[in-house]
């Protein structure tokens, strides 16, 4: 749960800092090399709704085993990470990976490819506890509601 709370945390953040430099996310995008000018904004919208998506739905509900935001979240860290691998071993120089838009920007190196390497870590975590949470009983409509996302 707590993992959850903190990962919403931070995917609510780095949705939040990308829509208040929206403007500026085609460009930062067009720096991993595989999208050039306004390409990369669907790109980049896709990658705010995940965000925004798992993010919510980890802070709304830290104790649900619902497992669609746990593969939105992967979905999106899976993409992150894709982009700084590839851009990393292309050796491109990406003054801002862009994870919270222009806010709290990073210069691509390895230790953001430490980070991605841990969100995708987490990622296999919440996968693994989502599909080895306990099926809820039969007899228990409450249990069985929640489990389906039901409030």
């Amino acid at each position: 749960m707590v993992l959850r709370i903190v990962l919403g945390t931070v995917y609510t953040a780095m949705a939040l800092g990308q829509i208040a430099s929206f403007g500026h996310l085609p460009r930062i995008l067009s720096a991993y090399g595989l999208v050039t000018g306004d390409a990369g904004t669907m790109p980049a919208m896709a990658l705010i709704a995940g965000e925004l998506v798992c993010g919510i739905w980890f802070l709304a509900r830290p104790r649900s085993k619902a497992l669609a935001p746990v593969w939105v979240y992967t979905g999106v860290s899976v993409v992150w990470s894709l982009l700084a691998v590839q851009a990393y071993a292309r050796g491109l120089a990406v003054d801002n990976c862009g994870c919270f838009g222009i806010y709290l920007s990073q210069r691509l190196s390895w230790f953001v490819l430490l980070q991605d390497a841990l969100t995708l870590l987490y990622a296999a975590l919440l996968v693994r506890s989502a599909r080895t949470a306990p099926a809820p009983s039969h007899g228990d409509p409450e249990e069985a509601s929640r489990s389906v996302g039901i409030p």
